[in-house]
């Protein structure tokens, strides 16, 4: 009896995943670096026996990864060329996954508790750590004329400027990819909190208490502090049952 023969669509999904494949080993084997250029569309569908649909479906996917650049015609900006964009594609990745509501708001909570920590910790650690840009962000929080949603949006803006300073790379990514729910999900909260004036002044003045203890170095209150700013913001507003 004669094999089925498969879908195109199915022989599609596996060429340009042929592709990724390829890129990848060659990426851990040394044979591409950062900055270095792909083969053109038709040098790698040869080589890869696949069709350039495949070809450049594979670049595409490359693409919003954040993996690579494409310029269109000749010199030094043409063709895909290996950028490594540490954000692009775990940020837009997490973004999906909040968008799509994959991700239970108590597992974002305990994700903030394990990386705000360990930024917290690093930057407490370190006697060369930067914190003007986040102090800067505090600053613009003083303001008695921001809304709620405008105060919250700093928030977030403060908790990712830290996780910047810290010199993480790989947690600066997962805090910008994680950004819109944490934003998204505090901004929630907020509609629940009686009295938003009161609870203001108290997120205000504990920011200014994690940086100050951060900049004396103080490992274990910079660690406590944090921990307690985000889960006892979670819990005013009723929004998650998690202890970590």
């Amino acid at each position: 009896m004669a094999e089925t023969a498969p879908a195109a669509g199915a022989t599609s999904a596996r060429a340009w995943r042929v592709v990724l494949e390829k890129i990848e080993t060659d990426l851990l084997d040394g044979a591409l670096q950062p900055g270095d250029r792909l083969p053109p569309e038709r040098e790698l569908a040869a080589t890869l026996g696949v069709g350039r649909s495949s070809v450049r479906e594979a670049l595409r996917v490359l693409e919003v990864m954040g993996l690579i650049r494409t310029g269109t015609g000749s010199g030094p900006t043409s063709g895909a060329i290996i950028i490594a964009t540490p954000r692009g594609g775990m940020s837009a990745l997490l973004r999906l996954q909040v968008a799509a509501q994959g991700f239970p708001l108590d597992d974002v909570v305990a994700t903030r508790l394990v990386l705000e920590s360990a930024v917290v910790e690093t930057l407490a650690a370190d006697p060369d750590r930067a914190t003007a840009g986040a102090r800067a962000v505090v600053e613009a929080m003083e303001s008695v004329d921001l809304t709620p949603a405008e105060f919250l949006s700093l928030d977030a803006q403060l908790h990712l400027a830290l996780a910047e300073a810290s010199g993480n790379v790989v947690v600066a990514a997962m805090m910008a990819g994680l950004r819109t729910a944490i934003e998204s999900y505090v901004q929630a909260g907020a509609e629940r909190i009686m009295d938003w004036d009161a609870t203001a002044v108290r997120l205000r003045r504990e920011h200014r208490a994690i940086l100050d203890a951060v900049d004396a170095g103080d490992v274990d209150r910079s660690r406590a502090l944090v921990r307690d700013h985000i889960t006892g913001y979670y819990a005013q507003a009723g929004l998650a049952r998690t202890q970590v």
